[in-house]
């Protein structure tokens, strides 16, 4: 059903394609009034006009400038509502890609009568006319920026409803108990059936397990959406820099016997048991005079304190010094996994970490699986990728666990007398709930949501 109370009736135009060169590049245009902006700008070989064309079907042909001169060949891709992305009459120009013919084309369609579309408007239009929720929104622009194929699989399934419809199902048992409740406010008490109250709150607790069940996947959410930084702590010498190259399985850090060589943070992406990860080597902890090396030292420590995980480097051929244990004392065991490195040079130290060669690659994937265990603690990454939420949706969540506990806490404490109370704080529960999947939804929340989209979206 239509969501119109924000809905504007303009006809929008945008580049749907990235930007830069391309074998193909696409100018979107949905609205009203479409099929006068298109018929003025393409015209089609066979002549029969794109307006008189049906839903589905492409026309070849040319486009054209205010006076016939020809901008570009290409097709046109006909929707006609509501079977669109939009749900309104779509119409898609496919030219040839590249930035200058992208633009001459979207001129053109402004010229005609079109406006620029807003960053992620047609998403907004897709929710606004009743063919999305706002966690299929998410998802869409999830997808668009995954970074693994664990979170692209999460998002597409966002995208599909797998979320909506675990939210749905709760606000609906939410809803059935305010309901039910205010329905007792009619009878004296002696009218109702003994039973009555007792199922109420079996519901409201069935209710509260499956909003736990979904708060429980925020972890993996974060790590999914945001990624982890990792950061690779050490004295000089220890094989920071050769760990990253190992990590990454290409030379991207100069290795050295010089202490010192490392003075900046070097940062990488990559992605680890579907989690996309950014890797900082640092310069190596030691007292130092030279300015530059000990600007280098603040900045790894400062990463450190930082990151979700630290990877601190030793060289287990010598023997541990004092410096090393102070800043092994510092460590979050929580998010924190020992290296120690150089051990076919022997092992001199008495402390527990993964043991590693790292000039020979021995350890490398023991590593890894330390990082990833440490890393999923709170997320169940080993399980099949799923519909997750985001921190929008812990926020509210958070807000609606804390109206519905009140309201269970006036049931626990005399169900006839607090019934009232308990209805107020169901109701508060049910308009935070509404506001993840757009039951409940304002301006301001739309526009902090879409407009993190790209234009063309």
């Amino acid at each position: 059903m239509p969501r119109m109370s924000l809905y504007n009736p303009d006809t929008i135009a945008a580049i749907a394609t990235p930007p830069g060169e391309g074998g193909v590049g696409i100018v979107r245009v949905s609205g009203p009034e479409v099929w006068n902006i298109i018929d003025a700008l393409f015209e089609p070989l066979d002549k029969t006009p794109v307006s008189e064309r049906e839903h589905g079907t492409f026309a070849y042909g040319k486009v054209i400038d205010a006076a016939g001169g020809e901008i570009d060949t290409g097709l046109a891709l006909i929707m006609r509502a509501p079977r669109s992305y939009t749900r309104e009459d779509v119409v898609e120009i496919q030219g040839h890609g590249g930035a200058v013919g992208m633009r001459r084309i979207l001129r053109r369609a402004l010229e005609a009568g079109a406006r620029m579309a807003d960053p992620g408007e047609f998403t907004k239009r897709a929710f606004l006319n009743g063919r999305i929720d706002l966690l299929q929104a998410e998802g869409i622009f999830d997808l668009i920026r995954a970074r693994s194929d664990r979170a692209a699989s999460a998002a597409l399934e966002q995208m599909e409803g797998r979320l909506s419809d675990q939210f749905n199902l709760i606000y609906e048992a939410f809803l059935e108990v305010a309901a039910n409740l205010e329905t007792t406010l009619d009878f004296v008490e002696d009218e109702l059936p003994d039973d009555v109250f007792s199922g109420i709150a079996d519901l409201l607790d069935r209710t509260f397990r499956a909003l736990d069940h979904l708060l429980d996947t925020w972890d993996e959410g974060r790590l999914l959406r945001e990624g982890a930084r990792v950061v690779i702590l050490g004295r000089p010498n220890a094989g920071k820099s050769t760990l990253l190259n190992a990590l990454l399985g290409f030379d991207r850090a100069i290795v050295s016997s010089t202490a010192g060589t490392t003075r900046d943070t070097i940062e990488e992406g990559f992605v680890l048991d579907g989690i996309p990860l950014r890797i900082i080597d640092t310069a190596g902890l030691r007292e130092t005079d030279c300015e530059i090396e000990a600007e280098g030292i603040r900045r790894a420590e400062a990463h450190g304190e930082e990151a979700h995980l630290s990877i601190y480097l030793i060289d287990a051929s010598r023997p541990l010094d004092d410096e090393d244990r102070v800043r092994l004392a510092k460590l979050d065991p929580k998010r924190s996994v020992v290296l120690l490195n150089k051990i076919d040079q022997g092992r001199r130290v008495d402390i527990e970490g993964v043991e590693a060669s790292l000039i020979t690659g021995a350890g490398v994937e023991e590593l890894k699986r330390a990082m990833a265990a440490a890393l999923e603690k709170g997320a169940d990454l080993q399980a099949p990728p799923h519909a997750v939420i985001s921190e929008r949706h812990r926020h509210l969540l958070i807000e609606s666990h804390r109206e519905a506990k009140q309201a269970r806490e006036y049931l626990n404490l005399n169900v006839e007398e607090n019934a009232v109370l308990a209805c107020e704080h169901l109701r508060a529960a049910l308009e935070h709930l509404g506001q993840v999947t757009g039951r409940v939804y304002h301006e301001e929340l739309l526009d902090n949501i879409f407009s993190r989209f790209c234009i063309g979206k």
